[in-house]
């Protein structure tokens, strides 16, 4: 079963990482300036991972391909790892798919 990390940046930012069942992470947010922003976007990520139109796939400058996962306002909620092929990317976004709804969430902020 897949699991939400939350864990602070070294700009003191919280942000969190969707790790699939076997340890992989397969998206990572962005920074929030507030824990509980960081938790509405976790809870975004359960929400719109469940539409395929919401994953916005990329191409890096070194062929190298990402995807992006999009709230319904357009705002990019997580990216994932570099993928060395396509078939490597749409499995991340399966990953997702499937771990995202009933993931369980690690806080790694509170001491």
């Amino acid at each position: 079963m897949g699991k939400f990390i939350i864990s602070k940046r070294t700009d003191s930012d919280f942000k969190f990482n969707l790790k699939a069942g076997n340890g992989q992470v397969i998206l990572t947010s962005q920074g929030y300036s507030s824990k509980s922003s960081c938790e509405n976007g976790i809870e975004s990520v359960r929400t719109n991972s469940q539409d395929d139109s919401k994953f916005e796939r990329n191409t890096a400058k070194d062929d190298r391909c990402y995807f992006n996962l999009k709230a319904g306002n357009g705002q990019i909620i997580g990216t994932s790892q570099m993928y060395e092929s396509e078939n490597g990317m749409e499995n991340g976004i399966e990953s997702v798919k499937t771990n995202a709804p009933g993931a369980s969430v690690e806080d790694e902020t509170v001491i």
